[in-house]
């Protein structure tokens, strides 16, 4: 009983289906008509102007006249080998924390104590390494001279700008949590 039932509600289900099909269909061409009327008339409208081209600038001529003089980017004009004074190791291995820039390395913490004192310091890459003196921190060969509870003292190397190069002082700071 229950399947007929089932059956006659989804025959009058589609037969609704079709029939609103049906009307649709057979309502008659006026949509098309209106949206042909549409088209005609948008069409039949006039284009809006178009903006004027912008006028370019003239631009002044320039002749560069310092071929004779002196390249400041050549290395005959630079010391390189000879002066005095610190000058990094270009033999050295690399340690990871010079990959990173001294300002991007945190002092998390310490442990041990006395003489043994070893610096945490978390790199950018949140990886926290152990730091004692000897070891290089950032991009400047940074060696770190001592570690205390609460700074990383280091020495950098920096170019001085006539070939050489200067100590520079730097120090890490533990983080105020």
């Amino acid at each position: 009983m229950a399947s007929k039932k089932t059956s006659r509600v989804l025959m009058a289900i589609a037969l609704l289906a079709l029939a609103a099909c049906g009307r649709s269909v057979t309502s008659g061409p006026e949509p098309a008509n209106n949206l042909e009327k549409w088209v005609a008339e948008v069409k039949a409208r006039p284009a809006p102007p178009l903006d004027p081209l912008p006028v370019m600038q003239q631009f002044e001529t320039f002749e560069y006249a310092a071929q004779a003089l002196r390249d400041p980017f050549s290395e005959a004009f630079s010391d390189i080998s000879g002066g005095s004074g610190p000058r990094p190791d270009p033999d050295r291995p690399k340690q990871t924390l010079e990959q990173f820039p001294l300002d991007s390395l945190d002092m998390v913490g310490t442990l041990g104590g006395g003489s043994s004192l070893i610096a945490l310091v978390m790199a950018p890459d949140k990886v926290t390494y152990r730091v004692r003196p000897g070891v290089y921190l950032g991009q400047a060969d940074g060696r770190v001279t001592a570690v205390y509870e609460d700074r990383i003292e280091l020495v950098e190397l920096v170019p001085d700008g006539a070939g050489g190069w200067l100590e520079r002082p730097a120090t890490v700071a533990l983080e105020d949590q």
